[in-house]
């Protein structure tokens, strides 16, 4: 015997269950324990008796259909339900017997198309990856949700790229139950080719149109990509000027030479105001204001303005933003004000300077121009004032798979930069700097991290230079072990930045639980003013990470080998 089931187009397959918590008294189910289970939570017991017998009898004959048609749903199409009596010292009560049957599973399937991808010779390699891509594969358990959902996903890969108003014509399941077997056939309409039209904007009140054309990462006439639409729409919402953004097309066959792109925003307050607190073991115990306007001067420029106050450093700073272009580059201005005392060392910096920004979702890449006062105080030492005006370039491709969560991904890093004295400097110098971090995953949670930096200055001596061009060593994502930048060249009481600098980390976290985990480490490096001077220490140990909601926390406990002097770090440990 045979049995069909056909879905209409565009015909959804539901059935509303009842959930019961706890089994009924009056009617007795047994079956295999998957059975049973599935049946309890599923189907509606009584759990008063019935009035009379026409009431107990309507109910088991609705009853043995209702555990059919579940029981279809999961694979049994071949059910036998037996009612029983229990003895009359059993309170005589029905019992429902189910012996489920062969479970079927899928046979052969056949996946058709129509329309444009079925006419045209250039997407048959397209055809046979979507049919390899099919979820529900030959022997496996034919179940009415994983059909449902395999023929859902199949329209949706289809429709992903090119067909916007991909559908499906029709699909049907055919059962034999004596052989336990479903075959499949499904066809699936791809409709014309649709292209993009011109952007529908709406919710804009304060800001002008540029500031959504200027993320727009197509042109009109280009082939329809839904993927295209959802990088755009994460452009739009990575802005300060949006509290929500909507990107999407209407896929209606008439515009398809044409479609409209409707982009739908919320604007967010122009203005913010912002208090936090901290702590880090580089810097000990943090404060911090900012102040943020997005929309200044009316250009939807963003003006960024913060006061930290660190218990070794404190940081007033004040940039401005422009908007990024077509191309994917922007402007930024700014000037700060820093203190430092670390390691016996204390500056004073104050920079001005201007960047040319170049921005995608991988690369990033800046060049900047900044004059440099440093007011340099080694306890112990000689007081200097150091001037530089610096050509800077810098560049950082970062792939990964989660930038909060990295399981498997890169990020290189590298820096060259440099000054000379006819050009305001004190001190002709060129600051190289390149840092590689790399993340593998092991097994199905644990990760090996691998990181390795190297800075060298070129230049006759370190005097003369602001400590932001020359390089320290120690502390968290350097050489855990060892005091922040306590390991560079010693003037005085104090230590001061080096010449060259090389460290490097490997690292594994096993996770306990999604939340919680534990890493073992082993960092080495140092810094000294010349390469065969320079004697890497190594530092060791072990700590626990959480998944925060703003990412993994860190907390570390490690041992300096040459010293061995243990210190606690703690840290975020996000890649940026």
């Amino acid at each position: 015997m045979l049995l069909w089931l056909t879905v209409a187009p565009h015909a959804a397959f539901a059935i509303d269950f009842f959930n019961l918590n706890k089994k009924s008294t009056v009617v007795l189910l047994s079956a295999p324990e998957e059975i049973e289970d599935f049946l309890n939570k599923h189907l509606k017991l009584p759990t008063e008796p019935f009035v009379n017998s026409a009431e107990e009898k309507n109910f088991l004959y609705r009853t043995q259909q209702e555990i059919h048609e579940l029981l279809k749903s999961e694979g049994y199409f071949s059910s036998i339900i037996t009612v029983l009596r229990e003895s009359k010292e059993n309170g005589n009560k029905p019992h429902l017997k189910i012996d489920p049957g062969k479970v079927t599973r899928v046979g052969e399937i056949s996946i058709a198309f129509r329309g444009v991808i079925a006419e045209e010779s250039r997407y048959q390699d397209r055809i046979q990856l979507l049919r390899a891509s099919w979820s529900l594969k030959q022997e496996e358990r034919f179940r009415s949700s994983d059909w449902e959902q395999a023929k859902s996903i199949l329209v949706s890969m289809v429709a992903s790229e090119e067909f916007a108003a991909a559908y499906l014509v029709t699909s049907q399941a055919t059962v034999d139950p004596e052989r336990a077997q479903a075959d499949l056939s499904v066809v699936i309409d791809s409709g014309p080719v649709f292209y993009f039209g011109e952007l529908e904007i709406t919710g804009l009140e304060r800001y002008q149109e540029n500031l959504i054309t200027a993320s727009k990462n197509f042109k009109t006439g280009d082939v329809y990509k839904r993927e295209t639409l959802q990088l755009f729409q994460n452009a739009l919402q990575k802005g300060p000027q949006f509290s929500t953004v909507s990107v999407t097309i209407s896929a209606e066959v008439a515009q398809h030479r044409a479609v409209p792109v409707q982009v739908t925003v919320t604007e967010a307050q122009s203005q913010r105001v912002a208090f936090g607190l901290g702590y880090s073991s580089n810097n000990g115990a943090r404060g911090e204001l900012n102040y943020r306007n997005h929309n200044l001067f009316d250009r939807a420029w963003n003006l960024t303005s913060m006061l930290r106050l660190e218990q070794r450093r404190q940081t007033f700073l004040g940039t401005v933003d422009t908007l990024p272009d077509q191309n994917h580059v922007n402007y930024s201005a700014g000037a700060s004000l820093q203190m430092t005392n670390i390691q016996n060392l204390k500056t004073i910096e104050q920079k001005i300077g201007v960047t040319r920004n170049y921005q995608t979702p991988k690369i990033q890449m800046q060049v900047g121009l900044s004059w440099q006062h440093e007011s340099k105080q080694p306890s112990g030492g000689i007081n200097q004032i150091n001037e530089a005006l610096v050509l800077d370039w810098r560049w950082r491709r970062q792939v990964v798979d989660d930038p909060f969560f990295i399981r498997r991904g890169d990020v290189t890093e590298i820096r060259i930069g440099g000054g000379v004295q006819a050009l305001l400097s004190d001190q002709d110098f060129l600051r190289t700097y390149a840092r590689h971090q790399t993340w593998w995953p092991v097994g199905a949670r644990d990760t090996f991290f691998l990181r390795a930096e190297v800075g060298y200055t070129l230049a006759d001596s370190r005097f003369g230079i602001p400590q932001e061009y020359l390089f320290r060593a120690g502390g968290i994502q350097s050489v855990r072990g060892y005091d922040f930048k306590s390991l560079g060249e010693r003037e005085g009481n104090a230590v001061v930045g080096a010449l060259t600098m090389v460290t490097g980390t490997a690292e594994y976290t096993h996770w306990l639980t999604q939340q919680w985990g534990a890493a073992a480490f082993v960092d080495v490096g140092n810094a000294a003013d010349r390469w065969r001077a320079l004697h890497p220490v190594i530092g060791y140990g072990a700590g626990i990470r959480w998944r925060s909601p703003a990412g993994p926390i860190a907390l570390d406990l490690a041992r300096g080998h040459d010293t061995g002097n243990l210190r606690v770090h703690f840290s975020m440990t996000v890649a940026f």
